[in-house]
């Protein structure tokens, strides 16, 4: 057998997520390469590792024993680069962190710099929605969270990072329709743009809806911010978006912001974690350079905020 770390951890993937579409997602790989490699390990086994049922991709018992196997080597191969990061006196360990999708366009500035200065840690990020980032918080699955409304069933501790503003935009064609004023009218037939239930932008837009009591005979749900931007570029209607996610939209005129009373709803982007957790030194560092770097950061790369 001459298999890879590289095809371990690809094997990895495809086991836990079930998915050869989902693992190239998460390994930021593409689809073709990921079953390639796939093929490629499989082939130094006489057992199945995996079968497609329907259009439906299972692993094999004898797959998820490998999968196991798989998962210790490569936990091995991390701690030993975490004791030569050690031994030679370098900070080292991972730090894992669960993000919520709008949370993408604001972690990212509160790490490059902290990881640059110690190669020996390694970041662990899953960006997905509020519930399952409160909940892989609340089974202390992961060092922090990232979200921008505190969960209320958590004893927490957090460090406020940034201010989040949220705003009614559309596209030009749709904004164009709307003048400043008290209220919002909205012309028949174009259709709000939600988040899916327990998103804390959609929260922030139905309270807002609610106070200005706007009404719409059409709705629209999408899952992600991205898709929600999107459809809105395109014309289909409009949404409360956080500010920090359209930068580029905003600039190319793609979206434009509809002032209307009530709006920005102003929130703020919050790192938690579990009230009492004992952290690695690479966490409990990765704290102090917050609390030492933040403000910096945010003037070296979120000042253009102050314009909006």
């Amino acid at each position: 057998m001459n298999y890879t770390l590289h095809q371990l951890n690809i094997f990895l993937k495809i086991s836990e997520n079930k998915s050869i579409t989902k693992a190239a997602q998460v390994l930021h790989l593409t689809q073709p390469a990921v079953s390639i490699q796939l093929k490629n390990f499989q082939d130094q086994f006489e057992i199945p590792l995996t079968e497609v049922i329907g259009r439906q991709l299972y692993v094999t018992p004898f797959g998820m024993e490998i999968a196991e196997a798989s998962k210790r080597i490569l936990e091995e191969v991390h701690l030993i680069k975490h004791r030569a990061m050690a031994y030679k006196g370098q900070l080292a360990g991972e730090i894992t962190i669960a993000v919520v999708s709008t949370g993408q366009y604001v972690i990212p500035y509160f790490l490059s710099s902290f990881l640059e200065q110690h190669e020996g840690i390694d970041l662990k990020m899953d960006v997905t929605n509020k519930f399952e980032v409160v909940r892989s918080l609340e089974r202390n699955e992961v060092d922090f969270a990232l979200v921008s409304v505190l969960p209320d069933n958590l004893q927490i501790e957090k460090i406020e990072l940034m201010e989040n503003r949220l705003f009614l935009v559309g596209s030009k064609k749709h904004a164009d329709l709307f003048t400043n004023g008290s209220g919002i009218e909205l012309p028949e037939n174009l259709p709000l743009i939600f988040r899916e239930n327990g998103s804390a932008t959609r929260q922030a837009m139905a309270r807002f809806l609610e106070s200005e009591n706007v009404r719409s005979s059409k709705l629209m749900q999408l899952t992600s911010n991205e898709a929600v931007k999107q459809a809105v570029v395109a014309g289909l209607g409009l949404s409360v978006m956080p500010l920090i996610g359209i930068k580029n939209e905003l600039t190319a005129e793609e979206l434009k912001i509809i002032p209307v009373k009530g709006l920005p709803m102003i929130t703020s982007w919050n790192l938690i974690w579990l009230k009492g957790k004992k952290f690695a030194p690479a966490a409990s560092a990765y704290l102090s350079y917050l609390k030492e770097e933040k403000h910096k950061i945010i003037e070296r790369n979120f000042s253009w905020l102050k314009n909006y």
